[in-house]
């Protein structure tokens, strides 16, 4: 705080200390003001105002008419005279020419050399010096020495694991399987026999209260819903009758009468008014038309043709 009032007093000090420019040179430099910057200030902002004025009316509208005369039919023509016989006599003169010939005169002989001096010499080689050979091999040392080592091996393996197996196999679990299932076989029959007597038991309960059950309905239908529906048909029957009769006798009639006082009143209300309208709005509506409206539309319309800057 201290700081800043010191920095404060030094700066109205310097100012107080700075001497102030006498009153001439001062009126001096007010009449130079006025004489040469404000001329040159109200110059520059008429030449403002003026660019902008030549800018909405005079270069606007140029530079519409010349793209819209000038270089839009400019550039059709160059694109439709120039560029596109070029582009079609480069592409059928020039690429397609050097595509076939590239393709005639060095992709089929290159194709041909290296199928008939690369791929098949290199084929004949493979399949008579390298493939044939090494199936000889096979066939005639291979084969036979396999064959008898697997002979070997499955007797070796059938007298020396295969016997052993099937023995410890037939006196551990078959002959102690078929004593289980001899011992066990009396109480599965009689499991399934309980089972087979629950089973039917079951299906005679199911049997006998599905008799009951179409007994006990049969008994409700005859005894209440029977006697229900009959009545609810009676209800109905009559109810329909009422509201028949009561048709004929009130609606029935007051739509005839609405009907009658329809056709004789508002019928020919409408009638006669349609006629009126016919007679004398239609007429006057379409002398309007053809004789006011079309020909004020013609002449606005030629008017505003004449005085368009496109035209």
């Amino acid at each position: 705080m201290s700081g800043t009032l010191e920095q404060q007093g030094g700066v109205d000090a310097a100012r107080i200390r700075q001497p102030e420019p006498p009153p001439l040179v001062a009126a001096v430099a007010r009449g130079v003001a006025l004489v040469v910057v404000l001329p040159v200030r109200l110059a520059w902002e008429l030449l403002v105002v003026t660019a902008g004025w030549l800018r909405r009316r005079v270069l606007g509208p140029l530079g519409r008419v010349l793209s819209d005369w000038v270089l839009r039919p400019l550039g059709w023509f160059l694109h439709r005279v120039l560029w596109v016989p070029l582009a079609w006599a480069a592409l059928h003169l020039l690429w397609r020419p050097l595509m076939w010939a590239a393709v005639h005169l060095l992709w089929r002989p290159l194709v041909w050399v290296a199928v008939h001096l690369l791929w098949r010499p290199l084929v004949w080689v493979a399949v008579h010096l390298l493939w044939r050979p090494l199936v000889w091999l096979v066939r005639v040392l291979a084969w036979p020495a396999l064959r008898w080592l697997g002979t070997a091996v499955a007797w070796t393996v059938r007298v020396l694991l295969g016997l052993p197996l099937l023995w410890l196999a037939r006196h551990l679990l078959v002959r102690p399987a078929r004593w289980l299932w001899r011992a066990l076989a009396p109480a599965f029959a009689a499991v399934g026999r309980g089972l087979w007597w629950l089973v039917r038991l079951l299906v005679g309960a199911l049997a006998y209260g599905w008799r009951l059950a179409g007994r006990l309905l049969n008994l409700l239908y005859r005894a209440v819903l029977r006697p229900v529906g009959r009545a609810l048909r009676w209800a109905a029957s009559l109810l329909v009758g009422a509201t028949r009769w009561a048709w004929r006798h009130t609606v029935v009639p007051v739509g005839r009468s609405l009907g009658w006082a329809w056709r004789h009143t508002a019928l020919s209300v409408g009638r006669a008014l349609r006629a009126a309208w016919r007679a004398t709005v239609t007429p006057a509506a379409r002398w309007v038309r053809d004789s006011v409206l079309a020909p004020a539309r013609r002449t606005t319309r030629d008017l505003l043709f004449a005085l368009s800057p496109r035209r």
